[in-house]
């Protein structure tokens, strides 16, 4: 399942749930929790149901709930009478017991969707390993502005205030083999500070980014997209590979060793995943 570009879209607003998950997002998520002002989050709930219940789209559809002892059982005995979500988002996860309660309450209703938690405090990104090892944990997800906030940081365009806690998000996911997915770009209109952010964060090793608005998607899906020359270059590698009988070779000039034939690998099963 391929999870380039995530887009949120707020619980309360039917229309816009509908049109987002006939976009060209990878992951559409209805959002309950900071979309939604706290005096709509019942109604929220039942939009979020009856949209399930109507619409049969291409990408995966999350249901972002609010935050573990601030409405997220409550949101999920709602979600859960209906039609399911392909997956649940957990937002401000501090430690495995958060995606532990939520595994618990879903094998209780018979559900067998994936949990994508967002790493967005402190707590969260010292314990990224612990909560990326629970079964149910299928990705990672780094909230820079809510880290922020929760750390008394001030952000700034550079990121250096929370480089280190996005790199250990990454490398958490990584060593779990699950999927990691960036940071929002808050400056939609911004297409070129997007894309400039959207490299950086697939050259950290990210799978894939959060978007805040359609427009975002297309910029977000191309960057993570292999290019027609890092597709040639890895079929060349791989190739050579299959001839050789050393464990460096030479391709185009450059010596191949065994991590550029896993980047080869890896470049091929991206190309592969964003075509279906």
């Amino acid at each position: 399942m391929v999870r380039r570009s995530v887009l949120f879209s707020p619980g309360d607003k039917p229309d816009l749930m509908r049109k987002a998950a006939m976009g060209d997002a990878d992951v559409v998520v209805f959002d309950l929790e900071d979309a939604v002002a706290p005096a709509d989050k019942g109604q929220a709930r039942e939009a979020v149901r009856e949209v399930l219940d109507e619409i049969d789209p291409d990408c995966e559809v999350a249901v972002r709930v609010n935050p573990i002892g601030l409405g997220a059982m409550t949101d999920l005995e709602m979600i859960l009478e209906g039609p399911r979500p392909d997956s649940i988002m957990v937002p401000k996860t501090e430690d495995e017991t958060d995606i532990q309660r939520i595994e618990a309450r879903l094998e209780d209703a018979d559900a067998s969707c994936p949990v994508l938690a967002l790493i967005e405090s402190a707590a969260g990104v010292l314990r990224a390993d612990e909560i990326a090892a629970v079964d149910a944990t299928d990705a990672l997800l780094f909230g820079a502005e809510d880290l922020a906030a929760d750390i008394g940081a001030t952000r700034t365009s550079e990121g250096t205030e929370v480089l280190y806690a996005r790199e250990r998000t990454v490398i958490a996911a990584s060593a779990a083999g699950i999927d990691a997915i960036d940071i929002v770009y808050t400056d939609y209109g911004d297409t070129d500070g997007l894309r400039e952010e959207t490299t950086f964060a697939r050259q950290l090793g990210y799978d894939g980014k959060m978007a805040i608005h359609p427009d975002q998607v297309p910029v977000i899906n191309d960057a993570f997209t292999p290019s027609d020359d890092d597709i040639e270059w890895a079929e060349r590698v791989l190739a050579a590979h299959t001839r050789s009988d050393t464990g460096v070779f030479e391709v185009d000039g450059e010596m191949i060793d065994a991590p550029l034939i896993a980047q080869a690998e890896r470049i091929l099963e991206r190309a592969e995943e964003a075509e279906n």
